[in-house]
């Protein structure tokens, strides 16, 4: 399939963050095939609601990622590896109007996906750090929420390291959820 690139154009408005390991960039139509293999894998998709993403669906979603930023002025950053150039995620915020209750819509809500094979190096912390410290300085919004499954034990624990505290638990597509909520600057 060939995609129409708009060069330096779409990016320009999608801030670069870097860690020491990792580069937060807007995504790019090159990154689908490592994002779909990504969302077929289970270990990957086992607590996303525990079904695999096919290739469309995993475009719609990397174009709603670069929406968010026109549309809102914030939305996620695909995660590259310095050492390797390789695409092993995404990280930022969203509101794609979640009939939750209590309701999130309108606060951005954070979120992270990282590729089982790079679990456990640091970089979801790196990667999460990052955004939450852009968001600390650029979102108007006094806080962020977030919602994890709750026997996702590291994604709560990658919460509340950076201030994310539970405040609600609820109902979402047959699976209970956990929402947290982290004021600005967190704690």
């Amino acid at each position: 399939m060939q995609l129409l690139s708009l060069g330096p154009l779409a990016p320009a408005a999608i801030p670069q963050l870097e860690t020491p390991d990792l580069l937060l960039r807007a995504p790019r139509p090159s990154d689908l095939p490592a994002a779909a293999a990504m969302h077929q894998d289970p270990a990957f998709y086992r607590y996303l609601g525990n079904n695999p993403n096919d290739e469309e669906t995993v475009w719609r979603r990397m174009l709603s990622h670069m929406g968010h930023w026109t549309m809102l002025g914030y939305g996620s950053w695909a995660i590259e590896e310095k050492a390797t150039g390789r695409f092993i995620g995404t990280t930022g915020f969203f509101d794609v109007q979640r009939d939750l209750t209590p309701s999130i819509k309108g606060v951005p809500e954070a979120g992270w996906v990282l590729a089982p094979d790079v679990h456990g190096r640091g970089y979801a912390s790196q990667a999460v750090g990052a955004a939450l410290r852009w968001a600390d300085e650029h979102l108007p919004s006094p806080r962020t929420a977030c919602i994890i499954d709750p026997d996702n034990a590291a994604s709560l624990r990658l919460a509340h390291k950076f201030g994310y505290h539970e405040f609600a638990r609820s109902p979402y597509h047959g699976d209970e959820i956990v929402l947290l909520e982290r004021p600005r600057g967190g704690r």
